[in-house]
């Protein structure tokens, strides 16, 4: 599929540069992503586009947590223990520290969202495991 169309499958919210595969953190993620960091300074800013039934692993955000905005698509953030929350465009999620979670696309759609990373000094990422198919099988 071409960025043209994956914007469109997008909607309009569809705002950013889709970026390309990230194949940097691929090995973190089930299925296809996309990352345009949109910022590296002072608070870290990237565009983050999953395919259709795309998530990352889950993971811990040490000391300085993280912030979700949703803006195209429709997706899931999971914390461990909790039941996923769908994300639509304008969904927001604020991740405090050390909250081990996933996020990613639902099955039936692509999602972006924009990933802000809350700074901290010596602020750091643990990836800790796949979302299983099981896991991943309990979103609605």
């Amino acid at each position: 599929m071409d960025m043209e169309q994956i914007k469109k499958e997008l909607g309009a919210g569809a705002v950013f540069e889709i970026g390309e595969k990230n194949e940097a953190f691929a090995k973190y993620f089930t299925g296809q992503s996309y990352l345009k960091m949109l910022t590296t300074e002072g608070v870290s800013v990237g565009n983050v586009t999953f395919e259709p039934g795309c998530r990352n692993w889950w993971h811990i955000h040490h000391k300085g947590g993280q912030i979700l905005l949703c803006t195209g698509g429709r997706g899931y953030y999971q914390a461990e223990g909790e039941e996923p929350i769908e994300m639509t465009p304008g969904s927001i999620i604020s991740i405090d520290p050390e909250i081990c979670h996933y996020h990613g696309a639902a099955p039936d759609s692509w999602f972006s969202h924009l990933a802000i990373e809350v700074p901290a000094e010596g602020a750091s990422n643990e990836w800790v495991r796949p979302v299983t198919d099981e896991e991943y099988a309990k979103v609605k």
